[in-house]
C-alpha cells in the first residue's frame, strides 16, 4: 500500500513532512462515507468512547514523570515514556515510547502542548518535529505552545518494528508488481510472504500491539504526563486517523484538533485501496496537463491529451519491465518498472516535485539514465545512500495489517478486481491492485474493523481536505466531517497532499486562528 504522509514542505512554515511512501498495503476512501458493502464493505458500528475515569491499573502510567534530557538538536529535549504493551493486561509488560519537545519560545499566555504527527503510518513524528515543526510552524504558534511529538509504538525511536535487511529490502522494492504470468505472480507472492515472515521473526510480540487504537491511548497518557487537561493536536494524512481515533475514544478530552488530509475510518481496505488508486490518477491528470505546457515534457507536447500522456508513460513502464536501465547506483540496482512507478508516484504528492519528475523522466526516456527516478523512489522508501532503510515501511505494514482485514486474500481475488482498479487508474491501477495483496500473508490477524467515528460531545474539530489530493482523496475529508459530531470542514481547492503550511494564506490563517484562540473556521469554508 502507499502510505499517507504529508510531503516535503515547500516553504519553512509547514505542517508537511518528508516525501515518502511504501508498497505495503495501499489505502483509500469512499465517495460518500456510506455503509455500502459493494467494494469490501464498511461497518455500521461507531467507535465507542472509553470510560472517563482512568482505570486503577493504568494509574502508574498516567502518573509517571518524564525525565527530560538534551536530544543533541539545539533547543530540543527528549524523554522516554512507558505505556502498557497490552492495554488488556497492563501489568504484563511495557513498551517504551520516545518523546521530544521544543519549549514555547515567546511571551504571552502559554497554551500548553501541541502534539504533531506527520502520518504514515510509520512516519517519525520526532524526526518531523526536529526537521520542520519545531522551527517551521508560525512564530505565533511556537511562542504559545510547547511543540511535542511521540513516535508511535513500533515506529522509529519507539521500539521499532524490524523486518528485512537493506539488501533484502532492495530486492523487495524491485519485485515486479504487474505480473505477466503465473511464475511472476508466484514471485510476487513469495516476496510478500518473505516480508511478512521477516517481520514476524524480528518483532513477533510487538506486531500484535501496534494498532491505531493503542497508539491513540498512548497519546492520552502523554497528554496527562505533560500536564494538559485536553489534547491539542495537528495530524496530517494517517495522522488524521490517529487523531480522529483519539477523539472517538476520549471525546471529553478533545481540545483543538486539526486533521489535515483526512482519512475515512468507515472503509474497508479494498475500498480504500481502490479510491486511493483513483486519487493518484486525479493527481496524474493534473501533472499531465501541466507537463505538456512545459518545453521539457518528455511525455508529450502542447495539444497532447492527459490520456495520451498516460499511454506514453504506460508504454515506458512496459519497456522498463522488459529491459531495466542503468542508474549508476553503487549497489548495482537498475531502474525497472517497480522502482520507476514508485518514483513517479512519489512526485504526485506535491506539485512542487513536478519539475524534478519531468527531468527524471527525460533522463530515463531519452538518455537511458534512471538515476533521477531512482532518487525519487529512494526518498519514498526512506533509503539512504549507504543502502540503509528506515523502519517506515515495516511499521506501515504492521499498523495497516493490524487495523483492517486484508484487501485481498489471494491472487485470484486481485485478478478479479483488476478491471475496477484499471478503470480507476489506467496508469497505476494494475500495480496498485497487486500492491494491495501483502496483508494476506501477515503473521498476525487483524484486530480492527471499518467503523465510523462520531466523538459525540467533543469540542469543534477542524477537518481539512484538498480537492485533488492523491493519497487521501477529498471524499475522505467530506465523509469524516459528516461522521464527527463537531467537525468543521475546511477545503483547499488545489493539488498536492495536505494543505496546512503549503502555500495558501487562507488555509494557514484559518488554522492558526483556531490554534491560537480556539475559533474554528465556519463550516464549509473553501480556500485556494
Amino acid at each position: 500500500m502507499y502510505i499517507r504522509r504529508s510531503p516535503r514542505p515547500r516553504r519553512p512554515r509547514t505542517a508537511a513532512a518528508s516525501l515518502l511512501a511504501t508498497a505495503a498495503l495501499l489505502v483509500s476512501a469512499c465517495s460518500s462515507g456510506s455503509t455500502t458493502t459493494s467494494a469490501g464493505g464498511a461497518a455500521d458500528a461507531a467507535l465507542a468512547a472509553l470510560p472517563q475515569s482512568t482505570p486503577s491499573a493504568l494509574a502508574p502510567y498516567y502518573e509517571q514523570k518524564l525525565s527530560w534530557r538534551s536530544c543533541g538538536v539545539p533547543g530540543f529535549q527528549c524523554a522516554t515514556m512507558k505505556a502498557p504493551l497490552d492495554y488488556a493486561k497492563p501489568g504484563a509488560g511495557d513498551v517504551r515510547l520516545a518523546v521530544a519537545r521544543k519549549k514555547a519560545t515567546g511571551k504571552g499566555r502559554p497554551l500548553g502542548s501541541l502534539l504533531v504527527n506527520p502520518g504514515g503510518p510509520g512516519g517519525s513524528a520526532i524526526g518531523y518535529l526536529e526537521q520542520y515543526a519545531g522551527v517551521g510552524y508560525p512564530a505565533e504558534v511556537r511562542a504559545r505552545y510547547d511543540m511535542v511529538a511521540v513516535d508511535p509504538r513500533g515506529v522509529a525511536r519507539s521500539e521499532p518494528v524490524e523486518c528485512l535487511s537493506g539488501r533484502r529490502m532492495d530486492a523487495f522494492t524491485q519485485t515486479d508488481t504487474t505480473p505477466d504470468d503465473r511464475k511472476e505472480t508466484d514471485e510476487l507472492v513469495d516476496a510478500y510472504k518473505n516480508f511478512a515472515e521477516g517481520c514476524g521473526a524480528h518483532s513477533a510480540d510487538l506486531l500484535r500491539h501496534v494498532s491505531t487504537v493503542e497508539a491513540a491511548r498512548d497519546m492520552d497518557i502523554l497528554r496527562a504526563v505533560l500536564g494538559d487537561r485536553k489534547l491539542t493536536y495537528v495530524g496530517a494524512s494517517y495522522g488524521t486517523f490517529l487523531g480522529a481515533t483519539y477523539a472517538g475514544l476520549f471525546p471529553e478530552r478533545v481540545g483543538r484538533l486539526v486533521l489535515d488530509g483526512a482519512m475515512d475510518p468507515s472503509l474497508s481496505a479494498r475500498r480504500m485501496n481502490l479510491d486511493q488508486t483513483a486519487g493518484f490518477e486525479t493527481a496524474f491528470q493534473s501533472f499531465a496537463k501541466d507537463c505538456v505546457r512545459q518545453p521539457d515534457c518528455p511525455l508529450g507536447t502542447r495539444g497532447t491529451t492527459p490520456a495520451q500522456v498516460g499511454d506514453n508513460l504506460s508504454a515506458f513502464f512496459k519497456k522498463l519491465d522488459a529491459h531495466p536501465i542503468p542508474t549508476g547506483d553503487a549497489a548495482g540496482r537498475k531502474l525497472g518498472e517497480a522502482l520507476a512507478t514508485t518514483g513517479v508516484i512519489a512526485a504526485m504528492y506535491d506539485e512542487g516535485s513536478w519539475g524534478q519528475l519531468r527531468e527524471a523522466l527525460t533522463s530515463a526516456m531519452k538518455e537511458n539514465d534512471g538515476a533521477g527516478l531512482l532518487v525519487l523512489s529512494d526518498s519514498y522508501y526512506e533509503r539512504d545512500a549507504e543502502g540503509r532503510y528506515s523502519n517506515l515501511m515495516f511499521a506501515n505494514a504492521a499498523v495497516n495489517c493490524l487495523d483492517l482485514p486484508p484487501a485481498f486474500s489471494s491472487p485470484d481475488q486481485v485478478e478479479k478486481a483488476l478491471p475496477a482498479f484499471e478503470k480507476a487508474s489506467p496508469v497505476f491501477g494494475e500495480g496498485l491492485a497487486w500492491a494491495s495483496l501483502n496483508c494476506a500473508y501477515w503473521p498476525v490477524r487483524a484486530t480492527g474493523e471499518p467503523h465510523r467515528i462520531e466523538a459525540k460531545g467533543a469540542a469543534p474539530i477542524v477537518v481539512v481536505g484538498t480537492t485533488r489530493d492523491p493519497a487521501t482523496p477529498y471524499r475522505w475529508a467530506q465523509s469524516l466531517s459528516r461522521q464527527l459530531s463537531s467537525a468543521r470542514l475546511l477545503t483547499y481547492v488545489g493539488d498536492g497532499h495536505t494543505a496546512y503550511g503549503r502555500g495558501s494564506d487562507c488555509i494557514d490563517s484559518a488554522i492558526d486562528t483556531y490554534l491560537l484562540d480556539g475559533t474554528p473556521p465556519p463550516q464549509g469554508k473553501r480556500c485556494s
